[in-house]
Order: structure tokens, then C-alpha cells, then sequence
């Protein structure tokens, strides 16, 4: 039986984890592997998304064979031994879509795509999750099944359609009207110095933020129950940082 805790750890590396090792089947040279840098957003449920060209091998490996794997490395801030970290391979088929919201959350949190993104050979794929292997240090291992890994709650699929036309308008009126609550949420909840954080994307489980390609989340206490719930979500967040600065 899933461990929900451990899921939760795994589905919070997906989506804090900016970019990944992408594993392919070689088309050009007698299937071998074949492993790739990517950068990786995620759609609402934590499944991850990639901007690929066509022109690279791993677009035409995934033309020939759509399985692949991905791994999410959270080990770098665990000093001396990096094994003793957590990370989280992800095992499915790699798909093109051209579902706005995708491309739209992609861009958001790596804001340098736009100068290729409208190119005619790059395309938003979405990794279509069949199991996932997470390793959270020595002999700390556990295999996952979508349903346990990817975020379900709350009718999720409503939940998307709500979160994807509400989301842009939300990014708007966050980063242009309320900067400082933004600053409080990294400096204040997350202890995140710098200042110039923008809120990049909010899922049913909590929101992202970007500042200068440093990347920082913010998790909610409870899982959105619909898109309303947002800006109730989004003002006690802020209610809750201001007052850690009257301590």
C-alpha cells in the first residue's frame, strides 16, 4: 500500500526540481540509452512538461519510441554525501500537446524560452506518468503508481479546467499589485533572502516563485478545493507572514 507521506515527498521533488535527466531510446544507434538535460515545468496534477525541438535526438528518439524516464535530483544541498539525498525517477511516455495551459505554465517558470518557444520546431510534450521510483537515501526505496504519485484530490480534472483559466489572471494581479505579499511568502514563510520574486505558477497543492533562476515553493496547508479558494488561500498566506514580523 502507498505511503501518502512519502508520495507527497516525491510529488513535491517534481515540482520543485527545475530541470531533469531525460532517458531516451536511441533511434540513430542501436537503441541504446540515451540521456538528456531538460528543463521541466509541471501541469496541475505534478506531471511533468518539457519544451523539446524537433530537431534534437531526444525529439526524434521519442518519434520512434514515446517511453522514457526522467530523473529528479533534490541530493545537492545534503553536503557530503549527495547519496544520502532524495530523488525521484519518473518512468512514461512523452507526449506532444497543445493544450495552452501547458505551454503557458512552461513559460512561466523558464521565462528564456520565449525567445524559441514560437520557433516551428519546438513543441510542449507532457510525460504521461506510469510508475515512479523514489530513493530517499541508503536502502530508503519505494516504487509508486500514478494514482498515488500524481495529486487526485478534489475532483482534480474540474479542479484543472478551473486552475487553468483562472491561473494567468491570478500571475497578473499577484505580481503587479501585490509584489509585497510576494516578498513576504519567500522571505518570510521561506526564508528566501533577495528581493524582485515573482509568483510563477499555483496548482491545487501550492504555489511556485522565480527570482533571478532561483526557484522557490510554498506549499498550502490544505489542498485548494476549488480556484475561488485562491485569493482566501493567497491573503492568509500573507496574513500569516506579516505577523512573523512582529515577533
Amino acid at each position: 500500500m502507498a505511503d501518502p507521506a512519502a508520495a507527497q515527498k516525491a510529488r513535491n521533488l517534481i515540482r520543485t526540481v527545475q530541470k531533469g535527466a531525460l532517458s531516451t531510446t536511441l533511434t540513430s544507434f542501436e537503441s541504446w540509452p540515451y540521456g538528456s538535460l531538460v528543463l521541466v515545468a509541471n501541469d496541475y496534477d505534478a506531471s511533468p512538461v518539457l519544451l523539446i525541438s524537433d530537431l534534437a535526438e531526444h525529439a526524434k528518439n521519442l518519434a520512434s519510441d514515446a517511453r522514457a524516464s526522467l530523473l529528479f535530483d533534490g541530493t545537492s544541498p545534503r553536503g557530503a554525501d549527495p547519496l544520502d539525498g532524495p530523488r525521484v525517477s519518473v518512468l512514461g511516455r512523452a507526449r506532444k500537446s497543445d493544450a495552452p495551459h501547458l505551454r503557458a505554465r512552461y513559460l512561466a517558470r523558464h521565462p528564456a524560452a520565449e525567445r524559441f518557444a514560437d520557433f516551428g520546431d519546438f513543441c510542449i510534450y507532457r510525460f504521461d506518468v506510469e510508475r515512479a521510483y523514489l530513493v530517499e537515501g541508503f536502502a530508503r526505496v519505494r516504487w509508486f503508481e500514478p494514482t498515488a504519485l500524481l495529486f487526485a484530490g478534489q475532483a482534480s480534472a474540474k479542479l484543472a479546467t478551473e486552475l487553468a483559466e483562472a491561473e494567468p489572471g491570478i500571475l497578473v494581479h499577484m505580481n503587479e499589485d501585490h509584489a509585497d505579499a510576494i516578498a513576504l511568502y519567500a522571505n518570510r514563510l521561506l526564508g528566501r533572502g533577495g528581493s524582485g520574486w515573482r509568483m510563477t505558477g499555483i496548482d491545487p497543492e501550492g504555489l511556485d516563485l522565480r527570482r533571478h533562476g532561483m526557484l522557490a515553493r510554498l506549499n498550502f496547508e490544505q489542498p485548494l478545493a476549488g480556484a475561488g479558494e485562491a485569493r482566501a488561500v493567497l491573503a492568509g498566506l500573507a496574513k500569516k507572514a506579516r505577523a512573523t514580523l512582529r515577533r
